[in-house]
């Protein structure tokens, strides 16, 4: 799914040579103690690190703890880096930290479920509401009732991402909002690239199940190109 990172967390655009040389700098200064470098890492991935461990965990306080403290741990551990991608490596380090809130609950990722998806929603909504328009710009673009359609369709795939097997939840956030190649996933996951694929599988397979569950929020035409995925 190419896009920008953007405020909901989504995936960062490929990069060119340019770009690769540069934050391949940027990592080399950081590693010398730069923090001012290490920073510009931050403002490139905090979007999604924090989109990931929200979407993980569906609570806005306990995912930014967790960013909080993936950074900290990614700038102490900056001089181990010696990975192909800092973008899978830092999301690893945040998915861990999922896992280790959880344990430090002592309750399994799918209980508090309702409180988890209250607070979750909420949050998820206003992400996507940012980089919106605060009024419309014209009566052309901009269409309350889709609005408002489109806000609810949003929130329902949110609360069924909410309801996914964690080790799929975390797979299908990182393939299908934040865009990553399965290679990258594979190490972010630490499991086989068959494994990845057949839990994106099944995370998309019980996504669809949800979501044609609702007719009412998705139109004809969308519900076939969701069938036919």
């Amino acid at each position: 799914m190419p896009g920008s990172d953007d405020a909901q967390g989504g995936p960062v655009n490929p990069p060119d040579a340019l770009d690769e040389a540069r934050e391949r700098a940027t990592i080399t200064r950081s590693q010398r103690g730069d923090r001012n470098a290490f920073n510009d890492l931050v403002t490139r991935y905090q979007s999604a690190a924090y989109g990931l461990a929200l979407r993980m965990l569906g609570d806005p306080e306990a995912a930014a703890d967790v960013t909080q403290d993936a950074f900290f741990s990614a700038f102490r551990n900056i001089r181990s880096f010696r990975g192909a991608s800092f973008r899978a490596w830092l999301l690893r380090i945040v998915s861990n930290g999922c896992y280790d809130y959880w344990r430090a609950q002592r309750r399994r990722p799918a209980e508090s479920l309702d409180a988890l998806l209250a607070s979750g929603d909420e949050a998820l909504g206003q992400q996507a509401s940012e980089g919106e328009p605060a009024e419309p710009t014209s009566q052309l673009d901009w269409n309350p009732e889709d609005a408002a359609l489109r806000a609810e369709a949003i929130a329902a795939i949110e609360a069924t991402i909410l309801r996914l097997a964690p080790d799929q939840r975390l797979v299908i956030i990182l393939s299908d909002i934040q865009g990553l190649t399965y290679e990258e996933i594979a190490r972010v996951a630490s499991v086989p690239l068959g494994t990845v694929k057949s839990r994106i599988a099944r995370a998309r397979a019980r996504l669809r199940e949800a979501l044609l569950a609702q007719p009412e929020l998705f139109p004809q035409a969308q519900r076939h190109d969701v069938r036919d995925q």
